[in-house]
């Protein structure tokens, strides 16, 4: 069984609440917060270069408009905007091998920052300039 045939998103139009010509936007199930959203395009696709120019035009073009109607409707004062490649993680409820982008609303001391990002500030460090150097080099 490939990963298409096992993919909750590829011809479940049910779950979808708004599209354009390329992308489509669902509601996360699980999701982290209410108004979690997905974007995504309606291709079946895994890898996030293998989006073409018309579909992330489609994802942004939708992305932006759920950010907006999250705000506005006081859901959020921001949103984070995330999207995650992790082949080495197995098919799950959590883990779908099919790009999307979440869509999350956020506002100080909300319910993730309590739960979770107030812990975050061991997780960063200063960039030293040899490894910017380093790792500058990757793109060049």
């Amino acid at each position: 069984m490939n990963s298409k045939s096992k993919c909750p998103f590829c011809g479940n139009g049910e779950q979808v609440l708004k599209s354009n010509e390329h992308a489509q936007v669902l509601l996360s199930n699980p999701r982290k917060v209410p108004g979690h959203f997905l974007v995504l395009p309606k291709r079946h696709i895994e890898k996030p270069w293998e989006l073409t120019d018309l579909e992330r035009r489609d994802i942004f073009e939708l992305t932006d408009y759920v950010s907006q109607r999250l705000i506005e409707h006081g859901l959020g004062e921001g949103v984070d905007v995330r999207q995650n490649y992790r082949p080495f993680l197995y098919h799950s409820k959590l883990k779908v091998n099919h790009i999307l982008y979440h869509v999350i609303p956020r506002s100080l001391e909300d319910y993730i920052y309590q739960i979770s990002e107030k812990y975050d500030t061991e997780l960063f460090a200063d960039l030293d300039p040899t490894e910017a150097r380093e790792v500058a080099k990757i793109l060049k």
